[in-house]
């Protein structure tokens, strides 16, 4: 999993939408996921995470400023 990756979780997140879709917004030891039905930010221990992956939806495309 990399920064950016669009990834679908075996829960959904509790919000009106139940979307399992999230972003991963922020790498380490904990990660940053953000929910793409509501927009709310969700810190997961990197184990937990693991557990919870069920696939990687996207990768991020890199953009070069120039």
């Amino acid at each position: 999993v990399e920064l950016y990756d669009r990834v679908e979780l075996k829960k959904e997140h509790p919000c009106k939408t139940r979307s399992k879709v999230f972003q991963v917004v922020r790498l380490g030891a904990d990660l940053k996921i953000q929910c793409q039905g509501c927009g709310n930010v969700i810190i997961i221990p990197r184990i937990t995470f693991d557990k919870r992956i069920k696939k990687v939806l996207s990768h991020h495309q890199e953009v070069l400023f120039k």
